[in-house]
Order: C-alpha cells, then structure tokens, then sequence
C-alpha cells in the first residue's frame, strides 16, 4: 500500500488553480499534479526581441511556474539560440564538471551510447544542488534519441512537502543539510576525457526551501548529492533522509516524458526532482543542456 493511502481520503489533495487562458501558447497537463507540453511556440523565432515574442516570453514564465516542468517538441534551434533562450530567464550557470559543446562553457554535452559506462541523471536528483548557488532551471534539448524509452521523471517538491504531516513540518523547519559535488563528480567525466578539478563544491541548505517566485514551500534534499542533515546524530540523520527519498519519490507526484528528436525540457530546479532512465542501450541518446543561474535556498 502506498505511504500516502488512507481510508480517510487521499493524504495529498491537489486542487489545481484555473488562471487565466493562454492567449499566445497552448499548455496542455500531463498530470494534475505537473508537467505540461507547451505548444504554438517556435523556440528559434521567440528569442527575437518583437513585441509577440516578449508576450509568449510572459506567458512561458507563467506557464513554468505553474506547471513545474515544460516540454516543446519539434523545435529546430541552433546552440546560440539554445543558449539565448536560456538568457531570457537570467546569466547562465557552467557546470563545475561535466564535458561542454562548441567552446561554450554554458552549453553542456549530454550523450549516451552501447559504449558509454553511464549516463547522465540517472537517479533522482536537483541539478548541482552542492552549488552555494544551486541553478534555478535547466533547458534540456534532445536531438537523437532511441526509438523506445529513455524517458526522464519529474517529481513536484512542493506536493512532497504538501503531503508530509504537520509535525514532520514541524521537525523539519529550520534545518539544514549539507550537499556535496565531491563525491559524485570525481571521475565521473573521465570518459569525456575531462581532468578532475582540484575540488568541488559543496554546500549547506535548508531541508525545505521558500521558491523566490511563488512563496510556496518545497523539500529540497536529494539522493544524488545530499549527504547528511546537520545538528542531529548520524543515524537520525540517515533514517530521516531514507524517509524523505522515499516519500518524495512517490509516483503520486510525478510525470513521465517520452522523448521524441528535437524535443526541449525546461524544469524549475528549485521545486522539482528528476531522474532519467538509461533502458534504451545499446541505442544514442545525445543533446545539449543549458542551465540558469539561481539564488542561495532559504
């Protein structure tokens, strides 16, 4: 039985909000609960400065923070208009190990093949969270990918903590944890031919983080690079965060994409979890990731 099934009703009630119609995109939910496919939008042509373009921008804005994550499909777009797109949401993060494209620090490589020892994202997690400044999203564009699966999960942050008790709230307010690249990004390229660096980052971060731009509260540890919540011993510790993992990974607060060639992915790192499945081998899965700046979590 679900941890989140009861006899009294589900524990998590999703009442989602009807805004405003859509006048220049259309959004169509994957669930309720997040995800949405955007269409109407010609991502190549957007990052032009004309006045409909700035309206689709808004309403993008809108439908991201509404909605989580966003996906475009059959978008035709060049790197320097992959990296201008991801400018028009602020200064653009560089990851502190992975590979890049094109001399662009901010254009990162993301490829899988039969001969690859791994693939990226393959558990759940929020993009370089060991950052002191982790990224505020991530724009992911899919240029070849396997006739089947290879699909990516997102998980909404803000139903997880939602749907935990009030005095788990309570336990949970105020603390911080401590999140760490060292652990995860050492050799982790070496494939790519990419030098360690002398260190990576690491980070402490409240447990449950205010989003900058809705107020509304949202979990924020993760498997990939959470190592330990700080003030309380080591195996309450442990338990706590095997506790969490495992609530927020729950499929009620989840969605799925299939991936189709020349799709995009824009996720909100600061409310969202994501894992992408490696089940396509021996087939390539390749594209590029652009990633925005964020803030310190409070």
């Amino acid at each position: 039985m679900s941890s989140l099934a009861g006899k009294q009703g589900p524990r998590y009630r999703h009442a989602a909000e009807d805004g405003a119609p859509y006048e220049t995109i259309a959004v169509e939910k994957l669930t309720p609960i997040i995800g949405a496919e955007i269409s109407g939008v010609d991502i190549g042509r957007l990052v032009s400065d004309d006045a409909r373009s700035n309206q689709q921008m808004d309403e993008i804005h809108r439908a991201l923070a509404e909605n989580l994550v966003i996906f475009f499909r059959d978008q035709q777009i060049t790197p320097q208009q992959h990296l201008a797109f991801g400018r028009k949401f602020g200064e653009l993060h560089f990851h502190p190990a992975a590979p890049h494209e094109d001399e662009d620090p901010a254009l990162m490589k993301i490829y899988a093949d039969k001969n690859s020892p791994r693939a990226n994202g393959e558990g759940w997690h929020s993009d370089v969270s060991c950052d002191l400044e982790p990224p505020m999203g991530s724009i992911l564009y899919i240029k070849q990918c396997p006739p089947r699966g290879g699909d990516t999960l997102f998980a909404n942050m803000y139903a997880a903590y939602e749907a935990l008790s009030d005095r788990m709230k309570t336990y949970l307010d105020g603390l911080t944890a401590l999140h760490d690249g060292e652990p995860i990004y050492r050799g982790l390229y070496a494939n790519y031919g990419v030098a360690d660096r002398p260190s990576y980052p690491s980070a402490e971060h409240p447990v449950v983080r205010t989003h900058p731009v809705t107020a509304k509260k949202a979990l924020y540890v993760n498997r990939g690079f959470t190592r330990h919540i700080n003030g309380i011993p080591r195996d309450e510790s442990d338990a706590m965060l095997a506790y969490l993992y495992q609530h927020a990974e729950n499929p009620l607060f989840q969605c799925r994409f299939r991936w189709t060639e020349n799709a995009i992915a824009f996720w909100d790192n600061r409310c969202t979890q994501h894992r992408a499945m490696w089940d396509y081998w021996p087939h390539t899965r390749s594209g590029t990731r652009v990633t925005v700046k964020g803030e310190r979590p409070v």
